[in-house]
């Protein structure tokens, strides 16, 4: 097997600090790298439709909950701040894909849904971009795939009890 960027990376600290654990780098680090290699090739569908990873996970939510939805209810869903969903559901609303109404009872609150339009892009999109995620993931076999989903899931489950609050 061929060294990774990151075991090259602990290599040259355990040269220039013999002691120091860099064991935390071989998963944090790897993970940051596959998170950046993920995010600049993931999205080819969703650019050529005109969509960001943002927005799409905006479009996706609203379409897997199948319900309105408030931008604060979005914004826990798809872990961004309310003035980045504020922001891009203006966008989504100019392009005829999502709707906002007004709660009845207070005008302060607005709830999202898609248009028909909306939900036709996020179907036709989500089978094209699994597809596309699924041969990034060519390399490693199926029971590999289903491992590493499992370790992560774990390793997310920590990270959530224990950053929780620092995330808010």
């Amino acid at each position: 097997m061929t060294e990774d960027i990151v075991a090259r990376v602990q290599r040259q600290w355990q040269q220039v600090h013999p002691g120091l654990d860099t064991g935390p780098m071989a998963v944090i680090g790897r993970l940051n790298r596959c998170s950046a290699l993920l995010q600049q090739a993931a999205d080819a569908p969703l650019r050529k439709a005109g969509l960001t990873r943002p927005e799409f996970d905006i479009l996706a939510t609203l379409r897997r909950m199948d319900r309105e939805l408030t931008p604060g209810r979005v914004a826990r869903e798809t872990f961004a701040s309310g003035a980045a969903v504020t922001k891009r559901v203006r966008q989504l609303e100019e392009r005829g894909l999502v709707v906002r109404r007004p709660d009845d009872r207070d005008r302060r609150v607005a709830h999202l849904s898609l248009t028909n339009d909306g939900r036709e892009i996020v179907d036709q999109l989500l089978p094209e971009q699994l597809a596309y995620e699924a041969s990034l993931l060519d390399g490693i076999g199926e029971h590999r795939q289903e491992e590493l989903a499992a370790s992560l899931s774990e390793l997310l489950v920590v990270l959530e009890g224990r950053l929780a609050g620092l995330l808010d």
